[in-house]
């Protein structure tokens, strides 16, 4: 049986515009979060504290977060990969402070090694004080498990290797466990198999899904998670984020296109769609491209909007 609510988080603030060439400005990023709230998101991903020589475009952080509006149940959350980010996130002052940390390690040591230049027992390991640290501040732990469907380097990660890292993200505290196909390699059977080993060590609302469309699977396998009662979903607007392991890919799920296939379900998600398409329009308009979205795009379309062949 379906679930009846769905809950998006949109990421594409953060996992969807950090890997843009073009500098995208502190007031386009705080625009694009205040439309996603105005059409009924309440989880946004916003930015990251990260080095800004290798996330450039992650360097107005602190100026981002301290401008958002933050109405009411809305919940912000920031990546923080280590305690020179956590200090940072601090520093950027109260009005800046998320509701929730996302901390990210591998299912594939290979794509660790070539990430992060470590293990992912030594990725644990780092991100334990930040953890701890955050959870002593009150602020909720989101981890991210990445190439847990594939991996640009190893190739298939099976499902007793990311319940490995699921057990360590248990270990030193995380709250909640996402379970993400970086490179879209994923199909649905597959994807059930991974979500399940997950669902042995933390309850069915501390789990989430993060697809990407590469090789069109994303619709699929969130239908397939939907199936065992998953209810937890990242998803970009207009597909922001493309997948840098695939040349040309598609990276993240359009946040459109599933709330488009949730309303056809008749599935609940308290997001306005004709507000989230203006949404994904107006972003992909300051990039200077179409949306990714095959929803957004085909109803940007309907409303006269021109693409350019």
């Amino acid at each position: 049986m379906l679930p009846s609510r769905v809950t998006l988080v949109d990421v594409g603030p953060r996992d969807g515009l950090q890997n843009e060439k073009q500098p995208v400005a502190t007031e386009h990023k705080v625009a694009l979060v205040q439309a996603l709230q105005a059409a009924g998101l309440r989880e946004i991903e916003v930015t990251s504290y990260v080095s800004p020589k290798w996330v450039p475009q992650m360097a107005d952080n602190a100026a981002v977060m301290n401008a958002i509006p933050r109405p009411a149940g809305v919940r912000h959350s920031v990546l923080v990969p280590n305690m020179i980010g956590f200090n940072a996130m601090l520093a950027a002052g109260p009005q800046a402070r998320p509701d929730e940390i996302v901390v990210f390690g591998a299912a594939s040591q290979a794509f660790s090694q070539r990430n992060i230049n470590c293990s992912i027992e030594e990725s644990i390991e780092r991100f334990a004080p930040v953890v701890a640290a955050a959870r002593e501040a009150g602020l909720k732990v989101r981890s991210a498990i990445s190439c847990a469907l594939g991996c640009p380097y190893q190739g298939e990660v099976t499902p007793d290797e990311v319940e490995h890292v699921v057990k360590l993200m248990k270990e030193i505290g995380v709250q909640h466990c996402g379970i993400a196909d970086t490179i879209g390699v994923g199909t649905p059977r597959r994807a059930q198999a991974v979500i399940e080993r997950a669902l042995k060590h933390f309850p069915m609302h501390e789990v989430s899904g993060h697809f990407h469309d590469t090789y069109g699977q994303a619709l699929a396998n969130i239908y397939a998670c939907l199936e065992i009662g998953l209810h937890t979903f990242d998803t970009s607007v207009a597909g922001l984020g493309g997948c840098p392991y695939a040349k040309g890919a598609t990276g993240n799920v359009a946040t459109e296109d599933v709330v488009f296939m949730l309303n056809g379900l008749g599935i609940e998600t308290g997001i306005d769609l004709d507000r989230l398409v203006q949404a994904g329009g107006a972003i992909s308009d300051v990039l200077g491209r179409a949306p990714v979205s095959r929803a957004g795009k085909a109803l940007l379309t309907k409303q006269g909007k021109v693409f350019a062949a």
